[in-house]
């Protein structure tokens, strides 16, 4: 059975459940206090738009994040360390992942035909959204409204450091509602495996949002086709279900690279 990923979005994949481990609810010594020194790192705007999702002191208070893809064929179960970034992403009949260092590919029947170094991270960065714009090492500015059917959104443009990710040259425009300050559109440039920065952009609308352990993340994004800025029809919605914040990390087992597996070093 062939499933395909494209470098935009994630299409058909089919994997084997493992069996599910309870949570090291031990504690763990990290970070979680947002002072405010630190939330002069951020525009303004930025900071509006994190308190309208519940505020990035109560996320950065959560360790495991775990969300499912609805798919026709079995829905994907993606689970992360949110310090570590540590993932597992079970899809039966397969399962791939990454240990803190390795991503890894687990295919007994070799179904999978896409990119596991590309996508092990790429739905957890857009599920996340925005807080995932608070990591190390962005730099921001604020740009130009996006104007979509008549109505102006404020904008953030999100560039990284050299050397910050897998994909450094990629850059990001967060755009937000003026009056609730939730996050209502994500463009993007995509240049992961390049070392060349990109002008095309991709456009994901933001507006189906659900409370998640007090925390404001998406029910579900839709992807739409542009022409530069000018955004058209609605092109695929990815939607989320069974999603949950906790306070306590997986054991390392958990992420760890099965026997079996394939070990991807490089995409």
């Amino acid at each position: 059975m062939k499933i395909i990923v494209s470098t935009l979005v994630i299409l058909t994949l089919l994997s084997c459940k493992e069996a599910t481990k309870k949570d090291n609810v031990e504690p763990v010594e990290a970070e979680t206090e947002i002072t405010r020194a630190q939330e002069n790192n951020y525009p303004e705007a930025l900071i509006e738009v994190f308190d309208a999702h519940g505020g990035l002191k109560n996320f950065k208070s959560k360790r495991t994040l775990t969300f499912e893809i609805v798919k026709p064929s079995g829905n994907e179960t993606h689970t992360v360390d949110l310090y570590s970034r540590k993932d597992k992403i079970e899809i039966p009949p397969v399962t791939l992942g990454f240990n803190g260092k390795d991503a890894w590919l687990l295919d007994k029947q070799k179904a999978y035909k896409g990119n596991a170094a590309l996508y092990h991270n790429l739905m957890f960065y857009f599920y996340a959204m925005p807080f995932v714009l608070a990591d190390p090492g962005i730099k921001y500015e604020v740009v130009e409204d996006l104007e979509y059917e008549g109505k102006n959104y404020p904008g953030i443009y999100i560039s990284y450091n050299d050397g910050v990710g897998a994909s450094s040259k990629d850059d990001y425009y967060l755009y937000y509602d003026s009056e609730s300050h939730e996050m209502a559109w994500l463009a993007y440039t995509f240049t992961f495996g390049t070392d060349e920065k990109s002008d095309k952009l991709s456009f994901i609308r933001y507006n189906d949002w659900e409370d998640v352990d007090g925390v404001k993340l998406p029910k579900s994004i839709t992807w739409h086709v542009n022409d530069g800025k000018t955004i058209k029809e609605p092109r695929k919605t990815v939607v989320f279900e069974n999603s949950s914040l906790h306070e306590g990390s997986k054991p390392d087992a958990f992420y760890a690279v099965p026997g079996n597996a394939k070990v991807i070093l490089k995409p």
